[in-house]
C-alpha cells in the first residue's frame, strides 16, 4: 500500500467490529483514516479549524458505524461524512479565500526567477479560482487531480452518482481553464 491508502477488507472487518461494540477497532480505524481525513477538511475550511472539523466527522463516522451497508468502500462511505461535516461547517461563516498552500500547486513552479514569479500568481490564481467552485465541482477536481480518484470513489464521496462527479469535474475544469487562460 502506498502512503495514504488503506486496506478496503481490513477497514469493512474494522468497520464490522466497531459496530458490534469493539473500542480498539474504532480506535484502529481512526488512527488509518484521520490523517487523511484531515487533508480533506483543510480543503473545505480553514486551517485552524481543520483538527476539530476532521475530528467531528471521524466521531459523526464512528457514532454511526452501524448505518456503513458496505455498498461502497469504507473510506468514500467516510471522505463523504467528512465533506459534508466540512461543508456545514462553512455554511454561513466568511468564505475562505484560498490563499492555503496545496502542495501539489507546488508543481508548476520550476527554477527560473521570472517563471517562478508567473508560477506564483498562476498558483494563486488557481487556489482562488478552486476556492470559488461550488462545493462539488471543487471536491471532483480536487479529488481527481491531488487524490488520482476515480470517478465512481468522487460520486460516492460527495454522495452524487458516477455521471455528476464526471460532470462536476468537467465544469470545474472548465472554469479553471477559463480563469487561467483568460487571465494570461
Amino acid at each position: 500500500m502506498s502512503d495514504g491508502e488503506t486496506d478496503p477488507e481490513a477497514d469493512e472487518q474494522l468497520a464490522a467490529r466497531c459496530a458490534a461494540g469493539d473500542r480498539a477497532a474504532a480506535d484502529d480505524l481512526a488512527r488509518r483514516h484521520l490523517p487523511q481525513i484531515g487533508r480533506l477538511v483543510r480543503r473545505y475550511v480553514k486551517t485552524e479549524d481543520a483538527e476539530d472539523v476532521a475530528q467531528r466527522a471521524m466521531m459523526r463516522a464512528l457514532e454511526n458505524i452501524a448505518s456503513f451497508r458496505g455498498d461502497s468502500a469504507f473510506r468514500s462511505w467516510l471522505h463523504r461524512i467528512a465533506v459534508n461535516t466540512a461543508l456545514n461547517h462553512t455554511r454561513g461563516a466568511p468564505r475562505e479565500r484560498a490563499h492555503r498552500t496545496i502542495d501539489e500547486a507546488d508543481l508548476i513552479t520550476d527554477t527560473l526567477g521570472t517563471a517562478r514569479l508567473v508560477a506564483r500568481e498562476t498558483k494563486s490564481k488557481l487556489l482562488v479560482a478552486l476556492a470559488d467552485l461550488p462545493p462539488k465541482q471543487r471536491g471532483s477536481v480536487e479529488m481527481r487531480l491531488f487524490e488520482d480518484r476515480s470517478f465512481r470513489e468522487i460520486g460516492e464521496a460527495l454522495g452524487t452518482s458516477e455521471d455528476s462527479a464526471k460532470a462536476n469535474f468537467h465544469h470545474g475544469m472548465k472554469r479553471l481553464r477559463e480563469v487561467l487562460v483568460g487571465s494570461t
